[in-house]
């Protein structure tokens, strides 16, 4: 939701820059027609497909590039949910966020793995429920973390539904215990 309300705001902050350049041209047009949005919106999108025509070339691809290395990537956070966004679209082979089950004293918690430190353990954030985005780092020892064979998006979806279908995330972590132990150990 959240891209989707940011890339709103944004066409209406752009529709209202563009107000001044095309209001003479939408006092040719008779007045029920609301021509100044309208014209707006249309040069808004015009202005969009030009860059993203721009931005599919070798030569706009480097400029993308340079732009994100130089302004983005110095926003704090924003390396890391552009990871997530691809992740989320299916668009990535990276795993930043993997699924995985936490266990407490009390319960198995669903988290993400954010990354495995040199001694064995885990950085693992345990996301607030109903909110995948907010919550808790811990570093946590190997065998409270139960790592998961899911799609990224599965995990989010059941923290967002504040826990249905968490059956599927304890199938997954039974399944891969049972696996490691049928898994034949030399010795």
């Amino acid at each position: 939701m959240v891209p989707v309300y940011l890339a709103i705001l944004l066409l209406l902050k752009g529709m209202k820059s563009l107000a001044t350049l095309v209001r003479p041209f939408a006092q040719l047009l008779p007045d029920w027609v609301p021509a100044e949005d309208l014209l707006s919106l249309l040069l808004v999108v015009a202005i969009c497909i030009v860059i993203g025509a721009c931005v599919s070339t070798r030569a706009g691809q480097g400029v993308r590039n340079r732009i994100e290395k130089a302004v983005f990537e110095r926003i704090p956070g924003y390396s890391l949910f552009r990871s997530l966004a691809h992740q989320m679209a299916g668009q990535s082979g990276e795993r930043t966020w993997k699924a995985a089950l936490f266990q407490s004293d009390e319960a198995l918690i669903p988290a993400f793995i954010i990354e495995e430190l040199d001694d064995g353990r885990y950085t693992v954030f345990v996301p607030s429920i109903p909110t995948p985005f907010a919550g808790a780092v811990y570093v946590l020892d190997r065998q409270r973390v139960h790592p998961l064979d899911v799609p990224f998006t599965d995990a989010v979806k059941v923290v967002s539904r504040w826990g249905s279908g968490a059956k599927d995330l304890v199938a997954a972590m039974e399944k891969n215990a049972q696996q490691f132990s049928q898994t034949p150990t030399s010795g």
